[in-house]
């Protein structure tokens, strides 16, 4: 039997104790009018029977594969232990909880494949400009996020990105809980962001997960990075463009206190 040839996308499915939803996402992923994909199952180690469902369908479709982690490494390292067990050109995360519907991984890898310069696509809120897909260089990147576009607000199931440039960056710090919007503060520092459509994925909203422990002190951990990346030496924005990031973060979060304040 002839080897099987690397595939254009790697779908990465980080897990632990999932065994209520982790069938539907990955019946989610295996119902994609894309073929070329593998699908990646990185357990960390858990105790209940996820690991067995996601076997069963390994056995049954040769593109899934499951790898379970001797320890428990925690959210953001599990995906890098997923992503360096990778084949595809580019990596896709979709959580053991969510949904990905049939045309995302078409969309993504067309809209990568139309702008080779770039390192990561997200999904996006529409643009007047014009329709998606619509490649954005790193300058352009940062102020829209301070306009009100949010690119660095997205889950890791927004995101397809280049594995080499995965590799080349150094993947995630590990950083609970905020390590998402790091890494693609990151990203768009150095590579062109391939603008998306939105609604490419449903996310489960459910009392373990783990945005659940760590809401209480996202603002808190949101504040300290984007400051950190803004004063970083390779942040696209110039002196000014830098003082009104500040400007408009500290009005954000004047105004989600006064909201809180309120019962809003």
């Amino acid at each position: 039997m002839a080897e099987r040839s690397d595939p254009v996308v790697s779908v990465l499915m980080t897990s632990y104790n999932r065994e209520k939803y982790i069938a539907a996402a990955l019946e989610s992923v295996l119902s994609s009018h894309f073929a070329d994909f593998e699908v990646i199952v990185s357990d960390d180690a858990s105790s209940d029977g996820t690991v067995g469902i996601a076997q069963d369908f390994a056995g049954r479709d040769e593109r899934v594969r499951v790898f379970v982690n001797e320890q428990n490494l925690g959210d953001y390292l599990n995906r890098n232990r997923a992503a360096s067990l990778a084949r595809g050109r580019y990596i896709k995360y979709v959580d053991s909880d969510d949904f990905l519907y049939p045309h995302a991984l078409t969309v993504m890898v067309e809209g990568m494949e139309r702008f080779p310069e770039a390192g990561f696509g997200l999904s996006s809120h529409p643009d007047p400009k014009g329709p998606y897909p619509m490649v954005s260089e790193p300058h352009n990147t940062y102020l829209e996020h301070f306009k009100g576009f949010g690119h660095f607000d997205r889950a890791p199931g927004s995101a397809i990105i280049r594995r080499d440039v995965f590799e080349q960056t150094g993947g995630f710090s590990g950083r609970r809980g905020i390590g998402d919007n790091e890494y693609w503060l990151k990203l768009a520092r150095y590579y062109p962001l391939v603008k998306l459509p939105a609604h490419l994925y449903w996310v489960r909203r459910h009392e373990s997960q783990e945005s659940e422990f760590t809401a209480k002190i996202m603002p808190a951990m949101r504040n300290e990075v984007f400051i950190a990346a803004i004063a970083h030496p390779d942040c696209p924005l110039s002196a000014e463009e830098k003082a009104w990031a500040l400007s408009t973060m500290r009005k954000h979060n004047l105004r989600n206190r006064v909201f809180t304040w309120l019962g809003r």
